[in-house]
């Protein structure tokens, strides 16, 4: 074959390949693909264990592959989480359910797409506050992570139960009186007497407890104590939108999160123990950790009616101006499951 002929033949399967979608450049060493940024959100607390074993073990940076970096950033209180989360400063992660209904019956677009855990809200009063029973706190000051947040609604529900108006928060004419802070702080407000009374989740519960306080609604008395998810994994309205396969991945990498959880209990343990430490600087003793996780349901399941009564206890509780309509916050398919498809 003549050589232009060859040259001809050449240029032509050449142009046949890149038509076809064949990419025939190369990258060379030193070019690097531009990775996708994922930030996820949690709180340095026991009921968010699934999201600091998702981040020791890298399930998340698995499940969405080498595209992707991802970023974590924690929180005090649902309520900075879902300001980070609406505005799109995170992409999703763990938070209590009622900052999650709160903010979508006012419109925000957010989905809840699986559940972390259940249980483990407990009242602690403080020692020498003279509350050795519910009957003892009238007049007393309670503190929560945040005003609405899902121990607040929990609490305030069981007061409200017993029927006793003045054993009730003063925003809704009682005489306890509410303040909020970082739980990691309620033992020193407990030793200068500022507060009388935690509605508390654990670790801190435990914690308070082990330094004198004593617990007067147990987890098992405390309103939606066991029945509650009372941790959610929830994503911002956008990227459930326009990226499912990120959900998705996010949603297999929190469930296998709770696998390692309740099939390796002691190793979570110490994951815990080393995480609380890293973020609050408090040493966690490993008996209180073993202790608050026993109180503790991992799964990934939502029990989608408990969070519609749980809303009417918010709006009951005036968190909530209008009687809330849920539907569509929670992501269910045919087969029970979360995930979206």
């Amino acid at each position: 074959m003549k050589k232009w002929k060859l040259a001809f033949v050449l240029l032509f399967a050449i142009g046949v390949l890149t038509a076809c979608g064949i990419n025939t450049t190369t990258k060379s060493a030193g070019d690097k693909v531009k990775k996708e940024k994922i930030v996820i959100g949690y709180f340095p607390n026991i009921d968010h264990v699934p999201a600091m074993v998702a981040r020791e073990k890298g399930y998340y940076e698995q499940a969405l592959g080498e595209n992707f970096d991802i970023e974590y950033r924690t929180f005090p209180d649902g309520g900075t989480f879902m300001m980070a989360l609406k505005s799109g400063d995170i992409d999703g992660g763990l938070v209590g359910p009622a900052p999650v209904m709160n903010n979508y019956a006012s419109g925000a677009d957010v989905k809840i797409v699986s559940g972390a855990s259940s249980g483990g809200t407990a009242v602690v009063a403080r020692a020498n506050s003279g509350i050795t029973s519910i009957e003892d706190i009238e007049g007393k000051t309670f503190i929560t992570p945040g005003i609405g947040c899902t121990h607040d609604v929990q609490f305030e529900t069981f007061l409200q139960q017993l029927g006793v108006d003045k054993l009730t928060s003063s925003r809704i004419g009682g005489t306890l009186k509410h303040v909020t802070g970082n739980p990691a702080q309620y033992q020193g407000m407990f030793e200068t007497g500022k507060v009388d009374l935690a509605a508390v989740p654990e670790p801190w519960a435990s914690i308070l407890t082990q330094n004198g306080g004593k617990i007067i609604v147990s987890t098992d008395e405390i309103a939606y104590g066991k029945t509650l998810p009372n941790t959610v994994f929830v994503v911002n309205g956008s990227l459930f939108k326009e990226k499912k396969e990120v959900v998705k991945a996010l949603v297999e990498a929190q469930q296998q999160a709770v696998d390692f959880i309740n099939s390796q209990p002691e190793q979570a343990q110490s994951i815990a123990i080393q995480s609380i430490k890293d973020l609050t600087k408090q040493e966690v003793d490993e008996e209180i950790i073993k202790q608050a996780m026993a109180r503790i349901t991992y799964t990934t399941e939502i029990n989608e009616n408990v969070l519609k009564d749980f809303a009417q206890s918010s709006f009951k509780l005036d968190f909530l101006k209008e009687d809330p309509n849920l539907d569509g916050l929670v992501e269910e398919h045919g087969d029970g499951s979360h995930v979206p498809m």
